[in-house]
């Protein structure tokens, strides 16, 4: 399937998943090719290892929460370490996730959970006239002990499927074989930080960002230190109320970091697609 498509699909399975949520949600499971599992807000309330977790600071909501969920390492059953794990939001957002933190049972290390809004009990909005979290959400308890970062919380989640890796479907994202290390690095950056909005050459699973190497990259029309800072707090450089980037302080991407991913990105603006 092309990408067009691909986000089409993603899409209608994403409306429908959403005018579902005020009720029973359905969770899209794909752990084989073309083998979805349905599972209803119903279901997964009523497993025998649904919890309440608590949640000291919440990414979405920015405070203590507590929720109902499913151990995530328990709906992933069969699944190895290091197989590629795709979130998939009824925004767009898609999180590219390695299986094998997903997988943790360890009480000291961090694990994931799939945090259900119950019907009866809807959780906020996320701001004004936004929808909730819900109606599936990946939290994190401990997310400290592995360094979890904000972009592996996804939520508003409506499907998570076993996948391939970013380098095989996305081939055009890659920067040359004989890239230096901190382009190599910066590729890496990218991947966790930016992949979940943004493609590259056009190619890439999400769908909330603009493409950040055609028809221009960034590097090439961001003057000065104008990107770094955009980076850091888009809200210092841009007034707009809609827009759904976070910023990225030094707890999150070091400064070093920035500086591998602004490499990356420079790097490919000289590897841009054909038009």
């Amino acid at each position: 399937m092309n990408t067009a498509l691909r986000h089409l699909a993603t899409g209608m399975v994403a409306s429908c998943c959403w005018l579902a949520a005020a009720n029973a949600a359905e969770l899209h499971l794909e752990l084989a090719p073309g083998e979805v599992q349905r599972l209803s807000t119903e279901q997964l309330l009523a497993r025998s290892d649904v919890q309440t977790v608590s949640i000291p600071e919440d990414v979405a909501y920015k405070r203590a929460t507590t929720y109902r969920a499913v151990p995530l390492a328990a709906l992933l059953a069969g699944v190895v370490p290091d197989t590629p794990i795709q979130v998939v939001a009824l925004d767009g957002f898609v999180a590219e996730l390695d299986s094998t933190p997903l997988l943790n049972t360890s009480p000291g290390g961090a694990r994931a959970w799939l945090a259900i809004e119950e019907p009866g009990e809807p959780w906020p909005a996320l701001g004004p006239d936004r929808p909730s979290a819900g109606p599936f959400y990946v939290v994190w308890t401990q997310p400290e002990a592995s360094g979890i970062r904000p972009e592996q919380w996804p939520y508003q989640t409506a499907e998570v499927r076993i996948t391939s890796s970013l380098a095989e479907r996305f081939p055009a994202m890659l920067p040359a074989a004989d890239a230096d290390e901190t382009v190599q690095r910066g590729w890496k950056s990218f991947q966790v930080n930016c992949v979940v909005c943004h493609t590259v050459n056009r190619q890439g699973a999400a769908a909330m960002g603009p493409d950040l190497n055609v028809p221009h990259n960034p590097t090439e029309y961001f003057a000065g230190d104008f990107l770094r800072q955009y980076i850091r707090d888009p809200a210092t450089l841009r007034y707009w109320p809609q827009s759904a980037m976070p910023p990225f302080g030094r707890d999150i991407l070091t400064d070093g970091e920035l500086d591998d991913l602004l490499a990356y990105l420079r790097h490919m603006a000289g590897r841009k697609v054909a038009p």
